[in-house]
């Protein structure tokens, strides 16, 4: 689709809408979606613009240099999206399937506007699923005495496919932060709980024994603190007393899938923003 899509974020001031919609209207831009929001309490101005590059005046490549000069007036941080080749995914994924049949039916279904090229796991189990839908499986045995060597030869054959988004569909591994800051605010993980309770191991255990009344999933970004990266989606399901610990595993999974796809498609329509460690999800 010719279109651009430009965020940005920065202190709150008067004319910033008026410059965004004017730099776009004054160059023959046909505005498509734009939606605001401010933070009151740090007075911080977040935006989402998209636009038709049909009878554009500046040229794909010129875009970005051509903002440069509005997003120094105000200080903005920014980021220009403008490419026609859609994201290129890959997944992680560890021995429960659920999140990566999903996220491969949505696929094949068009409803993920991305490439998906590569599944990466620490175990055989997904291997004829990927098969079944041609894609690419390379499977790692994770070993603490090895892992920061199956983390290089992971970046590498990431690099060689050229992925932009990564997604842990329930990859029981702990990355490294020297591989976490490789892909900052690019590699989407979903938790199988409300977080942040029940953070770290066997949640749904948690919650069984805890007795809660309301499990949940949670889609995030992430970071080198465990499961306390920038939350994107959550949502919950609620269970009773006569609910055993497989009862919560199959509830809990519906929503994982839920959660999880709608964060990907987000992430991949550009309609999210982080800052201060949570995000603004636009409309």
């Amino acid at each position: 689709m010719n279109r651009a899509i430009l965020l940005i974020s920065c202190q709150d001031r008067k004319g910033i809408t008026a410059a965004v919609t004017g730099f776009i209207a004054v160059n023959k831009g046909n505005i498509i979606h734009a939606d605001q929001h401010i933070d009151e309490e740090s007075n911080t101005f977040f935006m989402r613009v998209e636009w038709s590059l049909d009878g554009f005046v500046i040229g794909k490549d010129k875009i970005a240099a051509a903002i440069e000069d509005l997003a120094q007036e105000f200080q903005m941080a920014w980021d220009l999206s403008v490419s026609d080749a859609p994201m290129r995914v890959a997944i992680f994924v560890g021995k429960r399937l659920h999140c990566l049949y999903d996220l491969l039916y949505r696929y094949k279904a068009g409803q993920l506007a991305c490439v998906i090229p590569l599944i990466i796991s620490n175990h055989p189990d997904a291997a004829p699923l990927a098969a079944d839908f041609k894609i690419k499986f390379r499977e790692f045995a994770m070993l603490r005495e090895n892992k920061p060597d199956m983390e290089q030869l992971q970046v590498s054959i990431l690099s060689e496919e050229k992925i932009n988004c990564l997604v842990l569909a329930r990859y029981q591994q702990v990355l490294s932060p020297t591989f976490v800051n490789l892909y900052k605010n690019r590699i989407i993980n979903i938790h199988h709980s409300f977080l942040p309770a029940f953070a770290g191991k066997n949640p749904y255990r948690q919650a069984y024994q805890k007795g809660v009344k309301l499990i949940g999933a949670t889609s995030h970004y992430v970071t080198e603190t465990l499961d306390e990266g920038p939350i994107i989606e959550q949502d919950t399901v609620r269970i009773s007393h006569r609910d055993s610990i497989n009862d919560l595993m199959r509830k809990g999974e519906d929503l994982e899938k839920g959660v999880l796809s709608r964060a990907l498609r987000w992430h991949l329509e550009k309609k999210i923003l982080c800052y201060a460690n949570k995000t603004v999800v636009f409309d």
